[in-house]
């Protein structure tokens, strides 16, 4: 398995090699004033942008789509469970000895093909890209995140797991490679280290001040000494975004971070009881807290991005940050957070217009991606058929939000009923559910290819050494 040195002088790192410690001032120098700069300014004209384009979707109707029989429907739910049954017979020979685990493996791979094909509606090439690029991806970062922290729940790997597919997904996009790298297993697993810390109703807003004050300052670049282990993995993220992108050579990079830190900053007014929001703020926020979201998974992925390049990807991230508030509005109500879907709701407001509006937004950003030069068809397809699952499982999940004549009209044109969605869902998602069980088969399967990476189990002590070669000594009051 690949140490710190080995991935240091392999050809994907030695492309970018590190510089010597650079003044603070000139860590976020722009040395071509043509180039895309992702200043706050930037952004917020970027907001404006999306919102404009949220709101003609309000008028636009979405277009037919399939639409499937009951017997139809039926026959893709008799796959999916049969496939199902299969992921779970074999799941029992997870902790077996190491050849039994890969057999095990090799055998639960090997299902998907089918299910795919008839549950999915998936063609070859579909199921290749997903069986060969996809899952060896998620296999890689499910070990190398278990090795660094085995103390991380299964449910953070799965959801930092998820922002590794959505950067994969981007690279060829680009006209990149898919591969796993050490910045998107850095930002990736910044999800669960921070961004589940800053939104945990146990924590107190002071507190959430403070380490948000420390997390800008190490984003920075400024040497923070960390104060527990939270801390110290976080920092190790962020260098491990250093370890491939030298903060002079890519100034880019930075400024995406310092952009999605500030967003979510603003976006904890959503949490908050004592504020009330107007339905544009609302939206303001979640364009922000997505677009940048997913503008610094496209930096991560290439290390600069034309000014297109920077507006498709933004407006991705605004389309799944509204996806996710549609599939969180239940949650949302029972903890207070205010979000477009979940103010609707309370004011007892069918979510359909929203929802309308939703999927018409989505097929303007698969038209987007259509246009984008690189990235072939196969992808662009898959992407525009997940972003619309994304939508149908959020409103199978949310049902009670819905006229029944609205719920109708969307569910013929899904491939499983809704009902049968619910009640997969919950199946999976169980604390002993498939998604546990298939990350847990991921990580104890043969060992994934991790040479593009440092070694996970002496990165948090290398992370320190490289901390303090490259950061800028910080004020004395930046820890007041």
């Amino acid at each position: 398995m690949a140490r710190f040195g080995a991935a240091y002088s392999s050809p994907f790192v030695t492309q970018r090699k590190r510089q010597s410690p650079e003044p603070f001032e000139e860590a976020f120098r722009i040395s071509d004033p043509m180039d895309y700069s992702c200043t706050w300014s930037w952004v917020e004209s970027q907001v404006s942008a999306a919102i404009a384009e949220w709101n003609l979707c309000a008028s636009k109707r979405f277009p037919t789509a399939p639409r499937f029989s009951s017997a139809e429907q039926l026959k893709r739910e008799a796959a999916y469970d049969e496939a199902l049954q299969g992921v779970e017979r074999e799941a029992k020979h997870v902790r077996g000895d190491r050849e039994e685990r890969r057999q095990a493996q090799r055998r639960i791979t090997a299902i998907f093909p089918r299910f795919a094909t008839i549950a999915l509606g998936l063609q070859g090439e579909a199921v290749d890209l997903l069986t060969g690029g996809f899952l060896p991806i998620g296999t890689q970062f499910a070990q190398w995140a278990r090795r660094f922290d085995p103390e991380l729940p299964m449910a953070d790997v799965v959801q930092a797991c998820r922002n590794a597919w959505t950067v994969c997904g981007i690279q060829p996009l680009l006209g990149d490679r898919m591969q796993m790298s050490p910045a998107i297993v850095g930002y990736s697993l910044l999800y669960p280290y921070s961004d589940n810390y800053i939104d945990s109703g146990r924590i107190s807003t002071k507190s959430k001040l403070e380490f948000s004050a420390c997390f800008r300052d190490r984003l920075c670049g400024l040497q923070i000494e960390p104060r527990n282990h939270h801390e110290r993995a976080i920092w190790a993220m962020v260098s491990l975004i250093e370890f491939e992108y030298p903060r002079r050579q890519f100034p880019r990079v930075y400024e995406s971070l310092l952009a999605i830190h500030r967003a979510q900053e603003n976006s904890m007014a959503q949490l908050s009881r004592t504020r009330s929001l107007s339905e544009s703020e609302l939206l303001r926020l979640s364009c922000a807290k997505g677009g940048t979201s997913v503008l610094t998974d496209a930096c991560l992925s290439h290390g600069h991005l034309n000014d297109a390049e920077a507006r498709f990807a933004f407006d991705w991230g605004v389309l799944l940050q509204l996806g996710d508030d549609l599939q969180d509005v239940q949650e949302d109500l029972q903890h207070g957070s205010t979000t477009l879907f979940s103010r609707a709701a309370a004011a007892g407001v069918p979510l359909d217009g929203l929802v309308r509006q939703l999927f018409a937004f989505s097929e303007r950003i698969a038209d987007q991606v259509e246009c984008l030069p690189h990235g072939d068809r196969v992808l662009k397809r898959l992407l525009r058929m997940s972003w619309r699952s994304l939508i149908l499982m959020a409103v199978a999940r949310s049902y009670r939000f819905f006229t029944p004549a609205y719920l109708a009209e969307v569910e013929s044109g899904s491939s499983f009923r809704f009902a049968f969605l619910r009640a997969r869902h919950k199946k999976l998602s169980s604390r002993r559910g498939l998604y546990r069980v298939l990350f847990e088969n991921l990580i104890q399967s043969e060992d994934a290819d991790l040479g593009l990476l440092p070694c996970p189990e002496t990165w948090l002590k290398m992370s320190r050494v490289m901390q303090e070669a490259q950061s800028v000594p910080a004020p004395a009051r930046s820890r007041a």
